[in-house]
């Protein structure tokens, strides 16, 4: 249950104009928080922010490239001018163009490392002063089951989604006074599988998310983790669909 102090937090979201970004908005709005969105189709965030608002939410939104840092700087700054104070950033923008190694899809490469990768950094780099100098602050770092355990097809993905474990543990192991957690979802409903341009790849998907779970079981992970007392750091959670074996 959120607390009035918890109810005044601000949270910046990345990726938010679908899937697990917008159901952490729509939710953590709903629970009385003030949420920014960011990505870069400010059609749909438009959209989105107004339908919260249309229910009694309060919520802003800004374009976003997370592979831009003065993007995502700007959007920090957006998110503090609007507000007066920003006390959660939940890195969540990601792609998942799979495929094998020998396709040499090396563009593909490239975007995810850029937006799974780069984009967490540059969200890190952004909040973290501001973080530092009010002592108190929070990173919700969207990993990967594919962070736990490395598939077929998804070697690249898999180790951009290792990174973002690594850099959450090695920013909580840094900090005494900023709460990190790592939330590791399973197959979820999204727009992830959309960016595959491998049609082997494409395939394997297409069976593994046979059993999926919805974008809104990861964001009351998310808001879960938010609403601890201030003093309490939920460090990794895991959530998968029963049944998923990997």
């Amino acid at each position: 249950m959120m607390t009035q102090e918890n109810t005044q937090k601000v949270v910046l979201i990345t990726g938010a104009s679908s899937g697990i970004g917008e159901a952490t908005a729509r939710l953590l709005a709903q629970k009385g928080l003030r949420v920014v969105l960011g990505a870069r189709r400010t059609d749909r965030l438009a959209a989105i922010a107004s339908d919260i608002r249309d229910k009694g939410g309060v919520a802003e939104y800004c374009a976003l490239d997370v592979t831009n840092l003065e993007d995502m700087q700007a959007s920090v700054k957006f998110a503090q001018d609007k507000f007066g104070r920003l006390d959660v950033v939940v890195n969540n923008a990601g792609l998942m163009p799979l495929s094998k190694l020998e396709a040499f899809k090396i563009d593909e490469w490239n975007r995810m490392i850029d937006v799974n990768i780069r984009g967490v950094l540059h969200g890190i780099a952004a909040a973290l002063p501001i973080f530092k100098q009010q002592q108190s602050g929070q990173f919700v770092n969207l990993s990967s089951t594919a962070g736990h355990v490395v598939y077929p097809a998804a070697a690249v993905y898999c180790a951009t989604k290792f990174a973002v474990r690594a850099l959450s543990e090695g920013l909580r192991q840094e900090s005494s006074d900023i709460r990190v957690t790592n939330i590791s979802p399973g197959a979820t409903q999204s727009e992830l599988a959309s960016t595959i341009t491998d049609a082997e790849a494409a395939q394997w998907v297409e069976g593994f998310r046979e059993t999926i779970l919805p974008a809104e079981a990861i964001a009351r992970a998310i808001a879960f983790a938010i609403e601890q007392p201030d003093d309490v750091d939920v460090n990794e959670i895991i959530v998968r669909p029963i049944g998923q074996s990997g």
